[in-house]
C-alpha cells in the first residue's frame, strides 16, 4: 500500500519584503510590529527622559516652585539649542542640535510628537531598513535644527524637540506610502475620525507648517521653520534613495507598487 502523494508547496509571494520584517499574522502585506524596534526605542528614550527631568515636574530631585523652574530653564539651556550661543563659536553647541532631539518642553509636546512618530514611523523603519532608518532620523533632526537656528541666528532662546526629525518621516513616508490610509481627526468636523489616503493628510499639514513658517518669530512657540526644513529633507531623502518596488502580478502584467499597507 502507497502513501497518497504530497500536495505541491504553496506559490511564494512574489512580492520583496524589506529586509528584517517578518510580515504580521493578521496583515500579511505589512511587516510586524517587532519589526518597529528602533521607532519604538526613539518614543521610550524620549518619554523617560522626560520624566526624569524636570520639565515633566514628577521628579522631587528636583523640587517644586521657584526651584523647579530653575532646573527647567537650566536643563533646557545645556541640552537645548540656542542659536546665538551655536554661531559664537562655542564647540560643545555643535552637539546640542542632537542632544535637544531627546529634550521636550512640555507633556503635550512630548505626547504629540510620540503620536506622530508611533503612526508614521514604523513602515518608514520597514523600508529603508532599521540601521538607515536611525541615521536617517537623527541627521534629518540635527540639520532641521541648524536651519532653523540659521534663520533666526541672534536668537537667544533655547530650541528642543523631536519635531524636525518627526517632520523629516512624515516627508518620506509622503514619497514612499502616497496611497496608504491615515485615520485623521479634524476640530473643525467635530473630531470625527476619517480616513484619507496619505498624500492628502501630508500635504496638508505641510501646508498648515508653511503657511505657519511665514510669521514665525524667534521667540518662545513653535518652531515650524524647523517641521518645514525636516519635512523637505524627508522627502528629499525618499525621493533620491528608495523609488517604489514594483513587481509582476501573476494575473497579468500591470506592475503593482509595494508597500502600500495602512498604518
Amino acid at each position: 500500500m502507497t502513501a497518497p502523494p504530497l500536495p505541491p508547496p504553496p506559490p511564494e509571494d512574489p512580492r520583496p519584503r524589506p529586509p528584517h520584517t517578518p510580515p504580521d499574522a493578521r496583515h500579511p502585506d505589512r511587516p510586524a510590529r517587532g519589526a518597529y524596534s528602533v521607532t519604538n526605542l526613539l518614543i521610550a528614550v524620549c518619554c523617560a527622559l522626560f520624566v526624569l527631568g524636570p520639565a515633566s515636574g514628577l521628579n522631587p530631585l528636583y523640587g517644586t516652585g521657584d526651584a523647579l523652574l530653575q532646573a527647567q530653564t537650566a536643563y533646557f539651556a545645556r541640552w537645548g539649542v540656542i542659536p546665538r550661543d551655536l554661531w559664537a563659536g562655542h564647540p560643545a553647541a555643535w552637539l546640542t542640535p542632537l542632544t535637544a532631539l531627546f529634550v521636550h518642553g512640555s507633556w503635550l509636546h512630548l505626547l504629540g510628537n510620540a503620536l506622530f512618530l508611533h503612526v508614521f514611523g514604523g513602515m518608514a523603519e520597514a523600508r529603508m531598513g532599521r540601521p538607515a532608518y536611525t541615521v536617517f532620523f537623527l541627521v534629518t533632526g540635527y540639520l532641521a535644527l541648524l536651519g532653523y537656528a540659521a534663520a533666526h541666528a541672534a536668537s537667544g532662546q533655547t530650541l528642543v524637540g523631536a519635531s524636525g526629525s518627526i517632520s523629516g518621516v512624515l516627508g518620506a513616508f509622503l514619497y514612499l506610502f502616497p496611497r496608504a490610509r491615515v485615520t485623521s481627526l479634524f476640530p473643525f468636523l467635530f473630531f470625527l475620525p476619517l480616513r484619507f489616503p496619505a498624500w492628502v493628510v501630508l500635504l496638508f499639514w505641510f501646508a498648515l507648517q508653511w503657511l505657519a513658517a511665514q510669521r514665525d518669530p524667534a521667540g518662545p512657540g513653535v518652531a515650524y521653520l524647523a517641521h518645514v526644513i525636516g519635512f523637505a529633507l524627508g522627502f528629499l531623502y525618499a525621493w533620491a534613495r528608495h523609488r517604489p518596488a514594483t513587481v509582476e502580478v501573476t494575473r497579468g502584467n500591470a506592475p503593482a507598487t509595494e508597500g502600500e499597507s495602512q498604518p
